[in-house]
């Protein structure tokens, strides 16, 4: 049986059989728009910061049905990792952000929790994790956020220097942390939003920040869009925060697909991670560019499809994505997965080579 039929066959059978168990809380994440009980995850976010083992087994080959393919799209197949812990808070990976080499990262967990470390490289390809932390986000108080009611779904991650934002999707807020001020032990503030994005979806909500640095058009403008928060027209929802055009617009929503993330590149293309799920297909993922000098207050902005995968290639519920630039000039994506902690998906780390 073809490794596309045999994970599709499995996704189905999940579905009729096990509804109400792990696959349940990706569909709730996708369908509903009331929000489901605080996870059991967060009754185990740990007050400071642990060392943690992750292990990671490498994905030699994205399209398993064609091993000889590493072109994709625009894109062209570096090298992928499965990850797995025994620290039990370890999962639900949703946003993710790498210094310049593409080394050190920084990743948010939808329960609340920061995860820290590098990625070990062998050559081109990533080979592990090393030194890798689990914190809580810390509110005001210095309390972890998931003391308060829906202040767990940290789902959207961006930074500016020292300054990092973090996007709450039940509550639609964003706190700003300032990480010269203890780096994860740093307390998160709570900035002004438009009253347009405190009404967005419970759960389609605030899904993805991108901070636009100086040199480019917008500097100093915080990007947040929602993964599905719809305009009169049906398109998804965007706001451009401080800055020197704070506003509104839209990104023209096409084939279902709705928005889990964004990066933007130091040429001006900003880059929009999408998804989509069905009970009977499973996810499907594209990346979608947009430049960034046509985005404006009421503007309605759309862009082209470089990168399109499906279960037939080697992806789960991709909800982060970040880009760095290699001493060789490669522009190279990173893509991580939110595994809902359910035993029926996987925390994956996937990198590409922008090639066009």
């Amino acid at each position: 049986m073809s490794t596309l039929r045999s994970r599709r066959s499995f996704l189905g059978h999940a579905a009729a059989g096990f509804s109400t168990f792990a696959l349940s809380r990706f569909a709730q994440a996708q369908a509903t728009t009331e929000p489901p009980p605080r996870p059991l995850q967060v009754e185990r976010a740990v007050a400071e910061p642990v060392s943690i083992e992750v292990n990671a087994r490498p994905i030699p080959n994205f399209e398993p049905r064609d091993r000889s393919r590493t072109r994709f799209g625009s894109l062209e197949y570096r090298s992928g990792l499965v990850l797995t812990s025994p620290y039990r808070g370890f999962g639900g990976l949703s946003g993710i952000r790498l210094d310049a080499k593409g080394e050190r990262f920084l990743a948010v967990s939808d329960q609340g929790g920061w995860f820290t470390g590098a990625i070990r490289y062998s050559g081109s390809r990533m080979a592990g994790l090393d030194d890798v932390e689990a914190a809580p986000l810390l509110n005001a108080e210095g309390r972890p956020i998931t003391e308060k009611r829906l202040w767990w779904d940290s789902e959207s991650l961006t930074r500016d220097g020292n300054v990092v934002y973090v996007g709450l999707e039940r509550v639609n807020q964003i706190l700003r942390y300032d990480f010269s001020k203890g780096g994860t032990r740093a307390r998160g503030e709570v900035i002004q939003v438009p009253p347009a994005l405190r009404k967005l979806p419970h759960n389609k909500g605030l899904e993805g920040l991108v901070f636009v640095p100086k040199g480019q058009p917008l500097a100093g403008t915080l990007i947040a869009f929602s993964e599905r928060g719809l305009d009169a027209d049906g398109n998804l929802v965007a706001f451009l925060i401080g800055g020197p055009t704070p506003g509104q617009f839209s990104v023209r929503r096409t084939e279902k697909f709705d928005i889990s993330d964004a990066v933007l590149l130091p040429s001006g293309e900003l880059l929009i991670l999408e998804r989509k799920f069905s009970w009977f297909t499973g996810v499907d993922i594209r990346i979608r560019s947009i430049p960034l000098k046509s985005i404006a207050p009421g503007a309605v902005v759309d862009g082209p499809a470089l990168f399109k995968a499906d279960l037939g290639q080697e992806i789960d519920n991709m909800e982060g994505i970040d880009a760095h630039v290699t001493p060789e000039g490669d522009t190279v994506l990173t893509l991580v997965s939110d595994d809902n902690f359910s035993m029926l998906q996987r925390t994956l780390l996937l990198q590409f080579t922008l090639v066009e």
